[in-house]
């Protein structure tokens, strides 16, 4: 069933991750969600056109019209996909923006789901007001990061992929793998504490953002992590990438 009308001045974002899609519309103005947020679980395969329904069915149950932003666990230039690390490879190379607004008949924009996370932090979450570098690390199927300068994005970085431990990082750190390996609290405290270590001798960032839904159990695994940097968790925390995405809708306020 529709939800209730919601005011004009908001906006819907769409989160597609490894495991769920999510979306709600948001107040631009502050940054909450002015819907309920809905999730479907990513479909099996996650091909374009099977997640393209998806979020076609989401934005049916939400009820809120206008444009959208959509986030991709992906690199996006000039709205096409380029990799493909946490969804189906058949997403590279094609056209995103194209997809999706033929799907559900809106102006859509496409970006990279940690580039979402990253700019709704630094607008309304943990790094408001905070100059210099500034990293966001999304921790999930994956590991996602957002890296600004000064408040300014640079867009795809891309460092779960970083080499850690004979392979990319998030094949070792991620937490589908604490899950999957089932591994204590403690024990993937030590893993992301490697990564995080590697991060700031690489990039020396002021502040270090841990996003995705695990930063709501920040508290299990943040204090056994010691980076020479300021390390928080997420303010928005699982809803920063839905957040960013509606910045990033055409009409809406730009990343």
């Amino acid at each position: 069933m529709p939800s209730d009308p919601v005011p004009s001045a908001t906006v819907v974002g769409v989160d597609i991750g490894g495991s769920g899609v999510k979306g709600a519309a948001v107040d631009l103005a502050t940054g909450a969600l002015a819907t309920e947020r809905i999730r479907i679980r990513t479909p099996l395969p996650a091909t374009p056109e099977a997640v393209a329904q998806v979020v076609t069915a989401l934005l049916d149950q939400l009820g809120v019209d206008g444009p959208i932003g959509v986030t991709l666990p992906s690199v996006i230039t000039g709205g096409v996909v380029r990799t493909a690390a946490n969804i189906d490879k058949q997403w590279i190379g094609v056209d995103a923006v194209d997809l999706f607004g033929t799907a559900t008949g809106r102006r859509v924009a496409v970006l990279n789901d940690a580039d979402a996370a990253g700019v709704a932090e630094v607008k309304f979450g943990a790094g408001a007001g905070h100059a210099g570098v500034v990293m966001m690390v999304t921790l999930g199927t994956g590991i996602g990061s957002a890296l600004f300068v000064d408040g300014v994005l640079i867009p795809n970085t891309e460092l779960g992929h970083l080499h850690l431990h004979h392979g990319d990082a998030e094949l070792w750190a991620a937490d589908s793998v604490r899950e999957k390996e089932n591994l204590s609290w403690d024990e993937w405290a030590g893993r992301l504490e490697q990564y995080l270590q590697l991060v700031q001798r690489l990039f020396w960032p002021e502040l270090i953002i841990l996003g995705g839904g695990v930063s709501r159990k920040a508290d299990k695994f943040l204090p056994q992590i010691s980076v020479d940097t300021e390390v928080v968790p997420a303010t928005l925390q699982n809803e920063a990438g839905i957040v960013g995405a509606a910045m990033a809708a055409p009409m809406g306020l730009q990343p």
